[in-house]
């Protein structure tokens, strides 16, 4: 099958604390757990959660590997940015916060005039943005 608009996309990456992660996807922004593995202790397996929606064409799914663990190296360029089109409610913000969140400056200024810049406990950053957008 080739690789098209109807394909499933996967961010993967390292997460320092899975519950951490976990509050603040689920419990903050409000995502679903679509899977979770815990790792045994053996190398090479890794714990993950996946969180995304159900009907969605993506997930994120984050990693640990309790054996070896991957620090996360985030940098202010990493953007996952969420397109919601009307104003970011207060309450998203501080409910994000409450879960782990840290709300901060945007490096690039275009997303502090057109959303919300929230830092999650691993240290990446979630644009909830104000715009629309369309890839058509």
């Amino acid at each position: 099958m080739p690789f098209n608009a109807a394909a499933h996309v996967r961010m993967a990456r390292p997460s320092r604390d899975l519950q951490a992660a976990e509050r603040f996807w689920v419990s903050g922004l409000g995502l679903d757990i679509l899977y979770r593995h815990e790792a045994d202790g053996t190398p090479g397996r890794h714990s993950l959660l996946m969180v995304g929606r159900p009907d969605a064409a993506w997930h994120l799914e984050l990693v640990h590997d309790p054996a070896a663990p991957t620090d996360p190296r985030p940098t202010p360029e990493d953007l996952l940015v969420v397109y919601l089109g009307e104003p970011v409610p207060d309450s998203l913000v501080e409910q994000l916060e409450l879960h782990g969140g840290k709300r901060v400056p945007a490096h690039n200024p275009y997303w502090d005039t057109w959303g919300v810049t929230v830092q999650d406990p691993d240290g990446y950053l979630l644009v909830l943005s104000t715009r629309t957008w369309s890839n058509s």
